[in-house]
């Protein structure tokens, strides 16, 4: 029996010897994976003398980055759901005509800064302005979370102030936006598509620049452009300068797409700060207005007013009983200087009446029949409605009057007479129905467009079409001509037209 177990475990090993022979000849020429240890990264530097200024420069950017981005904060918005009519049509026919489908809250974000260490915090208007009563959210930096109380806003500037409770809070610095020059280096902090604490770079594109995103006559546009990249979530950020002032507060894009394409605009510090301090205050800002509508001088307006070079703001319109009004401004009168300052564009002169209150007094140094003089206005607060509406979008009222029409081909215009009913409705006793503007004229180009009632062609007062072509057929080709034409809205308009 022992022997036979003998033979029996000769056998087995045997077989484990063959058979792990088989197995080794089966995978004979196949190549194993491992680590190679014999590679070495290559950490040698690719260039090592970098300039110093080429380091410096860098620096200054890790530099502002680690400063300034503690004092940005991310703003969270959550709104009233708005009803969308759109949304039930379709579901009525099935469940009723007070069917109504759920509603979603309005949500949004954005970015602020720190300007107290107590917990104020600047914004953008457009931000906060939907925010239900305890809608507004802040994340600080360091993570932190704390509910935000609006404390106002200014949708002229488009400026709001927010609080948060809290102490000792890392503050930002506050620039001169007035010394900003164009070229120089800036970043844009925020929190652009969700992507909190980024930090972009590029330069100062332009100062002063008027976009209009609001559309308000009252709005004042003065922004500094930059190509710095901002998207949707930057408003509400800061645009520093190289030594880590906040210089304005990122506000919008200029875009085909919703993002960005190279052009992002920021609110001057100097006026955001302005607009904070009465906010602060006040709760609001108290603006004086001079009650005039207002447009830039160019080369034909210059010409035809008698100017040297075009130069001033044009005054378009005095709304009767403002500030303007009392101190004798009108219609055509062209402001060269404010406070002895000059001033070149309409919202230049803007910014600089918007920082006065109601009740200061300014003195604007005015060109009126070849002349100049200086005249006190007394600011008053806003009142009325001075619509900034453009000549291009006056509609069409067409007169049917063929017997007494006439057209200028020198300067694409068509005119009739004027009917009683649109005399009444203007208010007015004379002048001339536009009745048609040959596209891409000098007429049309500079605004004019069929409905609008011409009043004065170079100060003279018209009542026909035979007083219009008078004063038309004796000018020359180069002349300028100017027409005082009223819009159905009643506002005045002065365009220069060259022949």
């Amino acid at each position: 029996m022992k022997r036979k177990s003998i033979y029996l475990g000769s056998a087995l090993i045997l077989a484990t010897i063959l058979f792990t022979a088989v197995l080794l000849a089966n995978f004979n020429g196949v190549k194993t994976l491992s680590a190679n240890p014999q590679v070495q990264f290559n950490t040698k530097a690719p260039v090592e003398n970098v300039s110093g200024s080429v380091k410096d420069f860098n620096n200054a950017f890790v530099e502002i980055s680690q400063k300034v981005t503690p004092t940005v904060v991310f703003i969270d918005v959550t709104g009233e759901a708005k009803p969308n009519s759109e949304e039930n049509k379709g579901f009525e026919f099935f469940f009723g005509p007070d069917f109504k489908m759920d509603e979603q809250p309005v949500h949004g974000s954005g970015s602020g800064v720190i300007i107290s260490a107590d917990g104020y915090i600047l914004t953008n208007n457009h931000v906060i302005k939907d925010a239900s009563s305890k809608g507004i959210k802040v994340v600080l930096n360091d993570k932190r979370e704390f509910q935000a109380k609006l404390i106002g806003s200014d949708p002229n500037t488009d400026v709001a102030v927010i609080k948060i409770d809290a102490d000792n809070l890392p503050v930002s610095a506050i620039g001169n936006s007035d010394d900003v020059k164009v070229g120089e280096w800036v970043l844009a902090i925020g929190n652009p598509l969700g992507l909190n604490n980024t930090v972009t770079a590029g330069i100062v594109s332009a100062i002063g620049r008027n976009i209009n995103i609001s559309g308000d006559s009252y709005a004042i546009n003065n922004f500094i452009q930059t190509d710095a990249v901002i998207n949707p979530g930057n408003s509400g950020g800061a645009l520093v300068d190289i030594n880590g002032f906040v210089i304005g507060i990122n506000a919008a894009i200029k875009t085909t797409t919703g993002y960005y394409q190279g052009y992002g605009f920021a609110i001057p510090i100097n006026m955001a700060k302005a607009s904070a301090e009465e906010i602060i205050k006040y709760g609001k800002v108290e603006r004086g207005y001079i009650g005039v509508s207002i447009k830039d001088v160019d080369s034909k307006d210059a010409k035809g007013f008698g100017l040297d070079k075009a130069r001033g703001v044009m005054v378009q319109n005095v709304i009767k009983g403002g500030a303007g009004d009392d101190a004798g401004l009108k219609a055509g009168d062209i402001i060269l200087k404010i406070d002895g300052k000059e001033v070149n564009a309409a919202n230049e002169l803007q910014t600089i009446i918007g920082s006065h209150r109601p009740g200061e007094e300014v003195n604007l140094t005015i060109f009126r029949d070849g002349s100049t003089t200086d005249k006190k206005v007394k600011l008053k607060p806003r009142s009325g409605d001075v619509s900034s509406n453009d000549l291009q979008n006056a509609p069409e009222n067409r007169s049917q009057n063929n017997n007494a029409d006439k057209k200028f081909d020198k300067i694409g215009l068509t005119v009739t007479s004027l009917d009683s009913k649109t005399k009444s409705s203007l208010d007015i006793s004379n002048g001339v129905l536009i009745k048609d503007v040959v596209p891409y004229s000098e007429s049309f180009n500079r605004g004019l467009r069929a409905g609008l009632v011409i009043l004065e062609v170079n100060k003279q007062t018209v009542s026909s079409v035979s007083d219009v072509s008078s004063i038309i057929d004796s000018k020359s080709e180069g002349d300028v001509i100017v027409f005082k034409v009223i819009l159905p809205n009643k506002e005045i308009r002065l365009v220069a037209i060259e022949l």
